[in-house]
């Protein structure tokens, strides 16, 4: 399977919710330039508020099917893409979500969900995530996800 994968997760707590923090938050990039590795491949960007937003990354093989966080599968020259939600328990609620992607090889996807999670501490311990997927498939050049997206899914809701 011709794949590449790459995650961008952004996290943060209330402190960066509004004000200066916020717009240094928003103002983070929801793609990178790929790696040089063997393909198909992972390349997962973490930016969390306790880092100041600066991004870690680190680069994987493929799962059979998919990775941790994704649903691939390849049917009839095509790859039907459908991230997985990471929690049963996350706000907002998504009752209804939208059907997988489709690709052509050569095409890519963008598929941003957003989440909020509680902890045991309650309203103190609330976490928010942007999860940005960006997944190619077939042919990539390293600056892939720096253009416009072939297919794009906004699955964002209000975190409150």
């Amino acid at each position: 399977m011709d794949v590449v994968v790459q995650w961008v997760r952004t996290s943060w707590t209330k402190q960066s919710r509004g004000g200066p923090p916020a717009a240094l938050r928003n103002a983070l990039p929801v793609a990178f330039e790929l790696p040089d590795a063997p393909r198909p491949f992972v390349h997962e960007i973490s930016m969390r508020e306790i880092d100041g937003f600066r991004p870690h990354w680190s680069v994987g093989p493929l799962p059979g099917g998919g990775s941790r966080s994704v649903r691939l599968r390849e049917a009839d020259g095509r790859l039907l893409v459908h991230p997985l939600i990471p929690a049963m328990f996350t706000l907002p609620p998504r009752r209804r979500r939208p059907p997988g992607v489709r690709l052509d090889p050569g095409q890519w996807v963008r598929w941003q969900l957003n989440y909020r999670f509680s902890s045991a501490a309650g309203m103190a311990g609330w976490s928010y995530h942007l999860h940005t997927l960006n997944l190619a498939y077939g042919p990539a050049e390293p600056e892939v996800f720096l253009g416009t997206p072939t297919r794009y899914v906004d699955e964002r809701g209000p975190l409150r």
